[in-house]
Parts: C-alpha cells; structure tokens; sequence
C-alpha cells in the first residue's frame, strides 16, 4: 500500500513539474506572427582612429640564469590620426610586471612598454601581456618566453669578508 501510494505521489509530481516546464518553453517562445529579428548591424571603425603598432609582439629570453635581469621592452608606434590611449595593461601572473605610458601618444609618436619577468623561479617562461587601448585593435596580446636555469656552482660569485676581528669603538 505504502509502495502503491508513493509511486502516485512520484508520478504526480513529475506530470506538474513536466506541465510547468511546457508552459514555461511556450513562455520563450515567439509567436509565429513575429517578424525574424533584425541581423546586427556592422561595426563602423573610425578611420582616423588610433592605430597601435608594435616593432615586435613576442620577446625571447631564450636561456637565462637565475636572478638575472629578466627585463624586456616592447616599442610601438601610434600610426593613426587620433591619439592612443592606453586604457591598462596586465600580466598573466604576478611574475610578470608592466609598465606602460599613462599620457595620451600622438599620432606619429613611438613609445615603449616595459616588462619585468621575476628570474626567481627555475622553469620555463610563457607568459603574456595584454594592451588594452581605443586603437583600431582594442586589446593586443604580447608575449614573453625563456627558460631560466639554475646558475653553475663555479659562477656563484663568492662573498668576500674585509676585515678581522670586532670593530673598535673610538
């Protein structure tokens, strides 16, 4: 009885939560004297928009030491009629830091974006550098890769004591 009385309950409310699940796909649905909906528009560029163009867009450390400088630069050029505007350019991870101009480049003008990859850490590196701007191309992928080894024994620079003995207090 008990098995009889929950199976009618189980399928009670399966008919209502299938009967709501209808009503609520007719709910999204359009009527059928709808007329189709309008295709997107085509974005127009500004033609005198700025123009943003990079000298290179990947750098190669190729092998590097551990604790080595792990700076690099990245030049562009504003190509179009307007001023660039970079609006924020950001690392993939805390390893990498850039720094960017903040002030408007003129057409014409050239300018850099300088990367500090953090050589502490032993492995490969691939990482990017996104460049958010109101050029034509909005956001521009740079890219940075290497590899950074451990430094041999024999080129730890060895520290040297000057000195012997306290000093004397006079």
């Amino acid at each position: 009885m008990k098995k009889t009385f929950l199976l009618m309950l189980a399928g009670l409310f399966s008919g209502i939560y299938l009967s709501a699940q209808v009503q609520q796909s007719d709910v999204n649905r359009a009527p059928r004297d709808q007329k189709p909906p309008v295709p997107a528009q085509e974005v127009v560029v500004n033609p005198n928009a700025p123009d943003i163009v990079f000298e290179k867009v990947e750098h190669d450390y190729g092998t590097i030491y551990q604790n080595d400088d792990g700076s690099c630069e990245f030049s562009f050029t504003n190509k179009g009629k307007e001023p660039l505007i970079l609006s924020n350019v950001r690392s993939s991870c805390g390893c990498t830091v850039p720094e960017w101009p903040r002030q408007p480049i003129l057409p014409g003008e050239s300018e850099v974006i300088k990367v500090r990859y953090d050589t502490k850490r032993i492995g490969i590196i691939n990482k990017t550098v996104t460049v958010m701007s109101n050029a034509k191309t909005a956001s521009v992928v740079l890219k940075i890769k290497g590899s950074v080894i451990a430094r041999p024994a024999d080129q730890v620079p060895e520290q040297k004591i000057e000195g012997t003995g306290a000093p004397i207090n006079k």
